[in-house]
């Protein structure tokens, strides 16, 4: 049986977002001999994600609360429509 791609794409567009990323989960899944093994994506992140928390801890880093977040994203959204 063969479908269009663009037969599958609206199809697939027309899915809830929940189903689009376990349709895009499963097709990733299946490209992994051929993009590289998933476990490595996985790892890479572990690895940064523990390294971003251990900053954290440590002090290295100062995080910033949602208002700062969104004063400072106000702000630079408003330089920008100038």
């Amino acid at each position: 049986m063969s479908v269009a791609v663009g037969d599958v794409t609206e199809a697939a567009l027309a899915m809830s977002e929940r189903q689009r990323a376990a349709l895009a989960d499963a097709l990733l899944d299946s490209l992994d001999g051929h993009i590289g093994p998933q476990a490595n994506v996985d790892d890479a992140w572990t690895t940064e994600i523990r390294s971003r928390v251990d900053d954290i801890v440590a002090g290295r880093v100062q995080t910033l609360s949602r208002e700062q977040v969104d004063a400072r994203v106000a702000a630079s959204l408003a330089t920008r429509r100038l």
